[in-house]
């Protein structure tokens, strides 16, 4: 992201790096001398789902690298290498993005954003609310549906369905959420203002034969969900 800016990275030798995160700790300049100058004028509000700051135990190469296949030696050795450029950047250009909440988001980019822009991280939620205007079309709703892929104990954490659900309890409307798969923790969510919870899965199946027949699954899920709330559950 950086690079398409037109920010470098150069080591001690004033040669410009190779991309990825084994490069980062060879960072001994940044040099944003050709960065589109029309950048520093853009108003940037970034859609950040996640709390993660660059580094340390819940920190990029933490949390997420090992998603992408790092092992336990890579995963410390990313974490070092982002708090290398963390302090690079703090040291150049005076900002500390090293602890803020998202700055891990994305492997790293909520960090870059705050370092090279002056972009504003923002929970991606709030963004789709305002853009929406969810609370208009809530506050006349009857019932506020909701769903996800998977639905768990993550999904308090800053996820679409979480947002919905608060949005709804605030005008004091009933939700209920519909996922293609219930997780580990997921019953958490009924006292944080869920009222049902529904999985689409409607008898043993593995993934790929549920996403192949998914729009049915979802119809039929439906059709009982309203056939209940007729019901007057």
């Amino acid at each position: 992201m950086a690079n398409a800016l037109g920010i470098e990275f150069l080591d001690t030798h004033g040669k410009t790096l190779n991309q990825g995160g084994g490069e980062l700790s060879r960072i001994h300049k940044i040099d944003i001398s050709k960065m589109d100058k029309n950048i520093s004028e853009c108003e940037i509000f970034i859609a950040c789902d996640v709390t993660n700051p660059l580094t340390g135990s819940q920190g990029a190469a933490t949390i997420y690298a090992p998603q992408k296949g790092a092992d336990k030696e890579m995963v410390l050795q990313l974490d070092e290498n982002l708090k290398h450029f963390a302090r690079i950047v703090k040291k150049q250009l005076g900002k500390d993005i090293d602890h803020i909440p998202g700055a891990g988001a994305a492997g790293g980019l909520g960090a870059g954003f705050l370092a090279f822009t002056k972009a504003l991280l923002l929970p991606g939620f709030e963004i789709v609310r305002r853009e929406t205007k969810l609370d208009d079309h809530v506050q006349w709703a009857d019932l506020v549906i909701t769903g996800e892929g998977k639905i768990d104990d993550q999904t308090q954490f800053g996820k679409t369905p979480m947002g919905v659900a608060r949005t709804a309890k605030k005008y004091g409307k009933k939700v209920i959420a519909i996922a293609g798969t219930l997780g580990e923790g997921y019953q958490e969510l009924y006292n944080l203002g869920f009222d049902a919870i529904l999985s689409v899965i409607d008898k043993p199946m593995n993934l790929r034969e549920a996403l192949i027949v998914a729009p049915e699954l979802i119809k039929r899920s439906a059709h009982s969900l309203m056939r209940l709330y007729l019901l007057g559950f």
